[in-house]
């Protein structure tokens, strides 16, 4: 019974709930959505409640929901605005750069290993020639090496690190 009046009163108003709902929220999407939880609270009321007045009840329930999605839209775009506010790009360009710094610290750490595994006097003639920018002569004069050795632990220094690096690179 109750079905059959609510069914009457959505034949008898709902061309005028939808109307009034579209004059007030200025969008037939919203207004149609707030048509439907309009019904669904009324329907959810008059299972508790027996109602003298139902088409005054329905359309005090749509300025309700009308009212309150009025507000949520209000506060959606306000947060969009505020978003579209901040540059999404420089986020994106700031979150990016995180990530390299992260990839190149972990890079500089696996080279770092690579380097430490390396036997003294390779390490130690490549950390000059690499970090100290020394020539290959002065490297030899220093060391009391050949030139043509420095040259070898370099090269082995070299392929040693691209060897156990070359994955992460």
């Amino acid at each position: 019974m109750r079905a059959v009046s609510i069914d009457a009163l959505h034949r008898s108003e709902g061309a005028k709930l939808q109307r009034f709902l579209r004059r007030t929220l200025g969008n037939p999407a919203d207004a149609a959505d707030a048509a439907q939880e309009t019904y669904l609270r009324l329907v959810r009321a008059i299972t508790t409640t027996d109602l003298e007045h139902p088409r005054v009840f329905l359309f005090h329930i749509a300025r309700n929901v009308a009212a309150t999605l009025a507000k949520r839209r209000r506060f959606e775009t306000s947060l969009f605005q505020s978003m579209t506010d901040l540059d999404l790009t420089q986020i994106a360009d700031s979150q990016a750069r995180v990530e390299a710094q992260i990839i190149a610290r972990e890079q500089l750490r696996l080279v770092a290993a690579s380097i430490d595994r390396l036997p003294p006097r390779c390490r130690e003639v490549f950390l000059l020639s690499a970090f100290e920018g020394l020539p290959n002569s002065a490297i030899a004069l220093r060391l009391g090496i050949s030139q043509r050795m420095v040259e070898k632990h370099i090269a082995k220094a070299v392929l040693d690190t691209y060897q156990r690096c070359r994955d992460f690179f």
